[in-house]
């Protein structure tokens, strides 16, 4: 692996794995009083379109990080579309 795929990987691991705590967070207190759902539903469309840039271009480093960031934010968006109605308790 050349240093730019290096770097690229590094780059794609670290961005994927931040969502990992606002996903599990999300499904374990359903509280979604913080997360702006235009916001979810635009980036989760970018995320998409960076999918389908790598791979169009058939690099795997974007290819799985979006995969994974894709899921993770469809996730999110799920679960803010589906408890939009439910109070949220702002401490959990």
């Amino acid at each position: 692996m050349d240093f730019t795929n290096t770097i690229g990987t590094i780059a794609a691991v670290l961005t994927t794995m931040a969502f990992l705590p606002q996903a599990w967070r999300s499904w374990r207190t359903r509280n979604l009083a913080g997360v702006s759902l235009a916001m979810y539903g635009f980036f989760t469309l970018g995320v998409f379109l960076w999918l389908v840039y790598g791979i169009l271009l058939d690099q795997w480093p974007i290819i799985v990080a979006n995969a994974i960031t894709f899921v993770l934010s469809c996730s999110i968006l799920f679960l803010k579309i589906r408890h939009r109605d439910v109070p949220q308790h702002p401490h959990q």
